[in-house]
């Protein structure tokens, strides 16, 4: 499967730095095998997934709105993993854990079947090169991958301000039949109160940038 990110190794402060190096082993997930997030939480309660979270701007605002759920995030950029744990301990949130694996490794080989309540994937690498197309990480093998381990009822939340990936998406998730749309086929849904608003969503929307939602619930098939 074709990735659908280079790994870059960014600009990284030295707190950033001093943060990976200190609070990975209290944060940071490594598995050799399939995760158990009681063990993992310490804790038995419904567990969300953000792929490719960035800085953790929306995963760390939707930890803080609701403590009583558990939250992995997968980001490879080690930057936006030293910001988040910077804030992690600053604020001393429990319920967030990372992971900097290729989040399909992830799907693939360490996550148990139907364990996630949801699934969030906001404003994933557009590609907009037509020939880098093939590198996006929303196509029909990774949603079926994303399938398997959503709970029956779950969700699956994506978030793009590219159009013609919006388009993309729309039509995959519209003819995958594990999901069906929130909003009914053919039609986007209007940003969910539960989606925080980020600075580069904010930045975009002053540019007049426009952003399309999807919402999926996981089928009984």
């Amino acid at each position: 499967m074709i990735r659908s990110f280079v790994r870059r190794s960014g600009r990284i402060t030295l707190a950033q730095q001093r943060a990976l190096d200190t609070l990975w082993p209290q944060y940071g997930v490594t598995a050799d095998g399939i995760l158990n997030f009681t063990e993992l939480f310490g804790r038995n309660v419904p567990t969300y997934l953000e792929i490719g979270f960035g800085n953790g701007e929306a995963l760390l605002a939707m930890a803080q709105r609701h403590p009583e759920f558990n939250y992995l995030g997968i980001e490879v950029h080690s930057p936006g993993v030293g910001h988040l744990l910077l804030q992690l301990s600053a604020q001393q949130l429990l319920n967030i854990r990372i992971s900097d694996v290729d989040a399909v490794l992830v799907l693939q080989h360490h996550l148990p079947p139907h364990s996630l309540a949801g699934i969030h994937i906001f404003f994933p690498d557009p590609w907009p090169k037509p020939r880098h197309h093939k590198r996006r990480l929303i196509q029909p093998a990774v949603v079926k991958l994303l399938a398997t381990v959503i709970q029956i009822n779950g969700y699956l939340h994506l978030a793009t301000d590219w159009p013609d990936y919006a388009q993309q998406m729309l039509q995959i998730l519209d003819t995958t039949p594990e999901f069906i749309n929130h909003s009914g086929p053919g039609y986007f849904t209007p940003r969910p109160p539960q989606r925080p608003l980020t600075k580069f969503e904010r930045r975009g929307h002053r540019l007049g940038h426009q952003v399309w939602d999807l919402v999926y619930r996981r089928l009984e098939i």
